[in-house]
């Protein structure tokens, strides 16, 4: 098959592994593409897209607006703060009109669960998740996978640990989707109160003990703590940010103390001193400068599939 099995990516899930492997197959060309000196391919010429963006981002937009570029597409920018949304616009009504201006794709990040879901059964257009609330984050999980792929080849019976904030993490659960279909043993872990208790219901092991997990696993995936999701908790999740890099942040102590290499990776933005030290973030052991990289290829490979679709 050399078409996706769906018209809108708005999580990992409805993805098969026929999916994934097209997705991968298409990136590893696209990353091709972005490292010659012309970076640019006429796949998308005449081709819209919106990227709208009602939550703050940096890394996701950037990387879908060059991915969207190097495609040769038309690019839309829109974000919530300088838009009639702040006027009481619903979402429907925001997309409508800008689908009215021609719009061959939509590039969604919103605070709500389900947003791009509830746009995608609305629109005859194809509709990409960039992030909903603490939904899903399905290309960050892709370009996830894809670095490990390239750095560790078939992921199958590889023991990946995802450790940090899950309770608050879109990116945790897409990759936990993604790692389990391509056949990975996947571990959370984290303080008892940012860990769900429906986790395990994924097919995951769960633990609260850092040092146990990295003897346990070849991949860590280092989440930052996301205070801006926590709110006004009156009761906090733990003491306080150095207490919790001391139980749970990953520096070249616990890293020396290792009888095996492992790979690091982090989904960004990193908070240095709390989940990852500097010196572990910039270590050989590190593939997060890879993951932002590849971001770009995989994008790119999301946006020519769906394309295709039309």
């Amino acid at each position: 098959m050399n078409h996706l099995s769906v018209h809108n990516l708005t999580g990992i899930r409805g993805l098969t592994e026929n999916d994934l492997e097209l997705i991968f197959q298409s990136a590893t060309e696209f990353k091709e593409v972005i490292n010659r000196p012309i970076k640019k391919v006429p796949s998308l010429r005449d081709f819209t897209v919106a990227n709208l963006f009602f939550e703050n981002s940096t890394r996701t937009r950037l990387s879908f607006e060059l991915a969207e570029k190097r495609l040769s597409a038309d690019v839309v920018n829109f974000t919530a703060g300088n838009s009639s949304v702040k006027k009481g616009e619903t979402l429907t009504d925001t997309v409508n009109n800008i689908l009215a201006m021609k719009v061959d794709m939509v590039v969604m990040r919103h605070p709500h669960p389900g947003a791009p879901q509830y746009l995608a059964n609305k629109i005859n257009t194809s509709v990409i998740n960039a992030g909903d609330g603490t939904h899903e984050h399905p290309t960050q999980a892709l370009l996830d996978a894809f670095s490990l792929r390239q750095k560790l080849g078939d992921l199958a019976g590889v023991n990946v640990a995802i450790v940090g904030d899950i309770r608050h993490s879109r990116v945790a659960i897409s990759n936990i989707l993604c790692l389990k279909l391509l056949g990975a043993n996947v571990r959370v872990c984290g303080p008892k109160t940012l860990i769900p208790k429906h986790i395990a219901s994924m097919g995951v092991e769960v633990s609260h003990n850092l040092d146990e997990t990295l003897q346990w696993c070849d991949v860590v995936n280092m989440l930052r703590i996301q205070l801006e999701r926590q709110g006004d908790n009156s009761v906090p999740y733990f003491a306080t940010l150095r207490e919790y890099a001391v139980e749970f942040g990953l520096n070249k102590n616990r890293l020396d103390a290792l009888n095996k290499p492992i790979t690091i990776m982090h989904p960004g933005p990193i908070n240095r001193g709390v989940e990852l030290s500097s010196d572990v973030a910039d270590s050989e052991h590190s593939i997060i400068l890879q993951q932002v990289e590849n971001g770009v290829a995989v994008r790119m490979a999301v946006l020519y599939l769906l394309a295709m679709r039309r």
